[in-house]
């Protein structure tokens, strides 16, 4: 069986922070935090200040201040201001 994997992006007014695969994402929503893995149902969410963890073989952390993300087929797009 083909391990499933999110593409995630996640992009600032300067430009692309970060561009990649990961097995599961962890976001600072504006309710509570929440976990992406793969076959998510679909979502639109605000993002409050905090980290975006990107799980895969290793794990990379981004500090957003806010923002907003789209969860769609497995794609993730996160638009945010930076800290």
């Amino acid at each position: 069986m083909k391990d499933r994997i999110l593409t995630i992006r996640i992009l600032t007014p300067e430009g692309t922070l970060f561009e990649g695969t990961a097995r599961a994402v962890f976001l600072p929503g504006a309710v509570s935090p929440f976990e992406v893995l793969p076959d998510h149902a679909p979502i639109i969410s605000t993002l409050s200040e905090g980290d975006i963890r990107v799980v895969a073989e290793e794990e990379r952390r981004f500090t957003v201040h806010s923002g907003v993300v789209r969860v769609l087929n497995n794609e993730i797009t996160v638009c945010a201001e930076t800290v």
